[in-house]
């Protein structure tokens, strides 16, 4: 459903501050712009989750961690165990960084077990946490994103996840996640990557997002304010 207004478009945004210089001050900012417009859920790094679950408590606002960031390069069981800490710490979800050099050999074993090994941690809670699994689109051929998307879709992660936003081959496009919708109707798809306006945003969403991760959220809903008024 394309958003109507403002809280509808809110509510399929992920308010992000990933940047490792962020300080507490910046956290306690990016929760109260969260509570304040209503946004999915914000997503920070491990070091932050516990503020951030207890600022957003009984707000409605999830929260969400990162693991493998942003190389995707450690093993399964370091990816699981970040997730298991920060689930305990008060996450809400997970946003996975995928083994990128399986996904680009096509080693399916082991993407296999990458995701597995988070899934677990994620589903040993209850209620379940959810996964969102990175798997860089920008950086990978028509070919290896089908692929990766149908090893996570036959895994049963929740979301597929288009970039770190931190790849030098650049972050969301809307082919890429009709692409991705398309590969793996079961699971859902979060936009993420160099997505700074309305019309970006809503773009994704046609193409079948059903989040968006951004850093500019606030200014996102302020231009969709103004095109909506016009």
């Amino acid at each position: 459903m394309t958003p109507r207004t403002r809280r509808q478009l809110a509510g399929y945004i992920d308010h992000t501050l990933l940047r490792p210089t962020a300080v507490e001050a910046d956290i306690r900012k990016l929760c109260q712009e969260a509570g304040q417009y209503q946004f999915a859920a914000v997503c920070v790094t491990a070091k932050w989750i516990s503020l951030a679950a207890d600022l957003l408590h009984a707000s409605g606002v999830r929260v969400a961690g990162v693991a493998g960031f942003p190389l995707g390069a450690v093993s399964p069981r370091i990816k699981a165990l970040e997730a298991q800490e920060m689930i305990m710490a008060g996450a809400d979800e997970v946003d996975m960084v995928a083994d990128l050099a399986a996904i680009i050999e096509g080693d399916e074993k082991t993407l296999r077990n990458d995701m597995e090994a988070v899934l677990r941690a994620c589903r040993e809670v209850k209620p379940p946490a959810t996964l969102k699994v990175i798997i860089e689109s920008a950086a990978l051929t028509d070919e290896q994103i089908i692929f990766a998307c149908q090893v996570g879709q036959s895994v049963g992660v929740d979301y597929l996840k288009t970039s770190t936003g931190l790849h030098k081959a650049g972050g969301a496009t809307a082919e890429h996640v009709r692409r991705m919708a398309q590969t793996a109707p079961r699971c859902k798809i979060k936009a993420a990557g160099g997505i700074r306006t309305a019309d970006q945003a809503l773009a994704m969403i046609e193409a079948g997002a059903s989040r968006i991760g951004a850093s500019a959220s606030v200014e996102i809903l302020s231009g969709f304010r103004e095109s909506a008024e016009q």
